[in-house]
């Protein structure tokens, strides 16, 4: 009779946790980890694989797929496709994800029941006390809880989305950075060479007789100059060459990076860009990311203004022996309520509401900042364009004709060898401001495409 009146006070809990755990579902985890709905984006947005090796196999056979495209000349998108699969701070990223679906599955877990036991003797006679009891507020909320969990990784995968598209911005624009480097270091050797014949040739004039002191110490400046600009080209090129190993995850100093012949070509034209920040405020997923934050916070308010009043809520079945040995348990239950008579829980809705308030209003401060990012990014990319076209349609051809017709002048004896060379110098300085203007363009463009869909790198 007595284990009867024990269930009959389990039957509303046993109720109340089948009711938890049907609404909550059976919390598993993923075959992917996750990671299936970041790659779908990486393959839609960049055209890249991505994957989350987890086992040695999937190590291997991404190391192999990096080590095939290290071995010929880097494109961009070979960059690309390797910081993807290489990049150890993206992969701590894929950790992240881990943890949040840990959190995902934990949330589906109903919390276990507490056993207390009190027992006291003196004189033959018992004290016994035993009761099981759940935390039913928390049995209540499981279903929120899980949804709110679901909702978190959900901006989780966001996170590494933006994470992704963001490197491969960083990544396309450390190759330009770098490509552009390593042609600039050539000319500047070029510079260099042709300053050092000047000075050479005028110290040997200056001796001869031939030449004045002033034009020689002239000669001579633009000679320490050209040095000084050689050793920053090798500067810049290290730094750059550095910073693209580190993207693509090379830590070993020894491997050499191949990279393309030259930059890309410049297009023929640039695509339009019409609404492209309506278009923008569509596709961002930084801004997706704080849209859900802010619905889920209005969700949270509603929750905290639905138990304001209920801050600790436990129970379950007890029974109690007073007496003797042979004395019977006395059966019931027991709950712990917190009583509201100083806190009625109108604090914790205030500052959640100043905390959803505040949210709306970072929410709505994003969605200007991310228009002001496009229409930057837009400008750069049209304006890198149109310098582009014309250091290459204007500027080159004119220096190619002042060199041209300073052969023919220094072939009639009309100018000096010095004067040659100085527009050589200047001709090859031309060239090296073309290579910049190639690389500003390819970097705004990486710019622009990242900025449609979250914030763009700097």
């Amino acid at each position: 009779m007595k284990t009867r009146r024990v269930i009959h006070h389990l039957l509303p809990l046993a109720a109340l946790l089948l009711g938890s755990a049907a609404q909550v579902g059976c919390a598993t985890f993923s075959s992917d980890g996750g990671i299936g709905p970041v790659a779908a984006a990486a393959r839609t947005q960049l055209g890249k694989d991505l994957r989350w090796p987890r086992t040695a196999a999937e190590h291997a056979k991404n190391d192999a797929e990096v080590a095939a495209l290290l071995a010929r000349p880097l494109q961009p998108d070979d960059a690309v496709q390797i910081a993807l699969l290489n990049n150890p701070g993206l992969q701590a990223a894929f950790e992240e994800l881990g943890i949040s679906e840990a959190d995902l599955v934990q949330s589906g877990r109903l919390p276990n029941p507490r056993f207390t036991l009190r027992h006291a003797s003196a004189d033959g006679l018992y004290d016994i006390e035993e009761t099981l009891t759940f935390n039913v507020l928390a049995l209540i909320t499981a279903p929120y809880a899980h949804a709110t969990e679901q909702r978190r990784f959900t901006q989780t995968q966001n996170a590494v989305v933006v994470q992704v598209v963001q490197l491969a911005d960083r990544t396309r624009t450390a190759y330009f950075t770098a490509l552009a480097a390593r042609d600039s270091l050539h000319y500047a050797w070029a510079i260099k060479n042709a300053a050092q014949t000047a000075a050479e040739l005028a110290h040997r004039m200056l001796g001869a007789g031939n030449w004045n002191r002033l034009d020689q110490i002239r000669q001579q400046g633009f000679y320490v100059q050209a040095m000084q600009e050689l050793e920053l080209a090798e500067l810049a090129d290290a730094k750059a060459s550095a910073e693209l190993a580190g993207l693509l995850g090379i830590a070993d100093e020894h491997t050499n990076l191949t990279l393309a012949d030259h930059l890309p070509e410049l297009p023929t034209n640039i695509f339009a860009l019409p609404d492209i920040e309506a278009a923008a405020l569509q596709k961002r997923v930084d801004l997706r990311m704080r849209r859900t934050e802010l619905d889920e916070l209005a969700r949270r308010l509603k929750l905290t203004k639905a138990t304001r009043f209920i801050n600790v809520l436990d129970a379950g079945p007890t029974r109690v022996r007073e007496g003797t040995r042979d004395s019977p348990y006395e059966n019931g239950y027991e709950v712990d309520l917190e009583i509201p008579i100083f806190d009625g829980g109108a604090v914790r809705v205030r500052r959640a509401e100043a905390v959803y308030a505040g949210a709306a209003a970072r929410f709505t401060q994003a969605a200007i900042d991310a228009r002001t990012e496009v229409r930057e990014a837009a400008a750069q990319y049209r304006i890198s364009y149109e310098m582009a076209v014309r250091e290459h349609e204007d500027l080159m051809p004119l220096h190619k004709q002042i060199t041209k017709q300073d052969v023919l002048r220094y072939n009639a004896s009309l100018i000096s060898v010095f004067e040659l060379l100085d527009d050589a110098r200047a001709q090859i300085a031309g060239v090296n401001d073309y290579i910049h203007s190639v690389r500003d363009f390819w970097i705004a463009q990486s710019h622009l495409d990242t900025a449609m869909l979250a914030s763009p790198t700097r």
